[in-house]
């Protein structure tokens, strides 16, 4: 017989309605304060609140702030190419979930 390797995975479940703080969403992305505050400057996620200290950050920013480091560590994208890349990415991502409704099965 053939020898499988098994790869584990890692990973944080988020439920859709949980607001993170900065200090989750840090630890959840593995990312510094200092990133997440340039990926908000960018329009990369959008916080509620006014202040870094009272800022929620909603579920899909988990992604997006995902989707954005692997853009930028992969690929070597700026944090503006990145920021457009994202959007583009959910927008194919919505376009492709509303063809689907479309198709025959």
């Amino acid at each position: 017989m053939s020898e499988q390797k098994l790869t584990a995975i890692r990973g944080t479940i988020v439920e859709a309605e949980t607001a993170l703080s900065l200090g989750e969403l840090c630890r959840v992305c593995a990312v510094s304060a200092e990133e997440v505050i340039h990926l908000v400057e960018e329009g990369v996620i959008e916080p509620l609140g006014r202040e870094p200290r009272a800022w929620r950050f909603e579920a899909v920013c988990v992604r997006r702030v995902s989707r954005a480091q692997r853009l930028r560590r992969d690929l070597g994208v700026n944090l503006a190419g990145a920021a457009l890349a994202v959007e583009l990415l959910e927008e194919l991502d919505r376009l492709r979930t509303r063809l689907r409704r479309y198709e025959p099965r």
